[in-house]
């Protein structure tokens, strides 16, 4: 498939993949979904990369949310539908091997703000905006935003912002938790680089296992979370990239994690 609405660059070790629609402020339409599904597959796949940042072009969005000429028209067969596929390929980014960062640029609304959610780390501009505006068409977010937004700053929180349709700025979604770093526009993709490259030099399938741990044991009791994660534990002690991080570490060096 030729990209219409990413661009997708690799460094030596990560990926930037870019919303490139900044004359619709990026909005996701089937198309730019479908896009994202199949690069992230792949990037997925590509052992050369470990680590991926998602940002939108321009100025002023990351991404300001769906297509609303696509969302007009829908029933209640085709809006069930609709919804499906955006959380599918976002529950697909949530469970990648490899972590995802976001660097939300601008405004992250709807759409864009589940988007940003499903990522792993979210750092962002200070002139990002975030919020679940859906409320104000009339209908619902589709994307995951009533499940995530409650579990990443708290049912209270997330009710407000679901409830009233209202915007917050990064200061807030800091202080909600619900971005881990704010930083100004021009150092913005300067920091997503430099914490792709330090995530893409720690040992991969740890990396995977942390992954899989938290968000498996996420929706689960206490208990049967312990047991997931002393399964990855255990996987992890099986790799090759444990023996030589502790034999590094008992050694004084530095090591060289090959993700086997």
């Amino acid at each position: 498939m030729e990209l219409q609405n990413l661009l997708v660059s690799k460094r030596n070790s990560y990926a930037i993949v870019t919303v490139n629609r900044p004359d619709k402020l990026n909005a996701l339409n089937s198309a730019t979904i479908a896009e994202l599904e199949q690069v992230m597959q792949e990037l997925n796949k590509d052992k050369s990369i470990r680590c991926i940042i998602l940002t939108g072009a321009g100025e002023k969005a990351f991404v300001a949310g769906a297509d609303i000429s696509q969302v007009a028209d829908l029933n209640e067969t085709s809006g069930k539908e609709f919804s499906l596929r955006g959380q599918n390929t976002f529950r697909h980014i949530e469970l990648m091997h490899k972590p995802v960062i976001a660097a939300i640029n601008g405004f992250a609304l709807g759409g864009g703000c589940e988007l940003a959610m499903a990522c792993h780390i979210r750092i962002a501009s200070t002139k990002a905006k975030f919020g679940q505006p859906e409320i104000n068409l009339g209908i619902i977010p589709g994307y995951g935003g009533t499940q995530r937004f409650p579990r990443l700053i708290g049912l209270s929180n997330a009710l407000h912002l679901l409830l009233t349709g209202e915007m917050i700025d990064a200061a807030r979604a800091h202080q909600l938790g619900l971005v881990s770093e704010v930083l100004e526009p021009e150092k913005l993709m300067e920091r997503a680089e430099a914490l792709a490259s330090l995530l893409a030099a720690k040992a991969p399938l740890a990396v995977r296992y942390i992954l899989q741990a938290v968000y498996r044991g996420a929706g689960t009791d206490l208990d049967k979370a312990l047991n997931i994660e002393a399964t990855c534990f255990g996987k992890a002690c099986a790799s090759e990239d444990m023996h030589e991080g502790t034999a590094a570490f008992l050694e004084k060096r530095k090591p060289e994690f090959k993700g086997k």
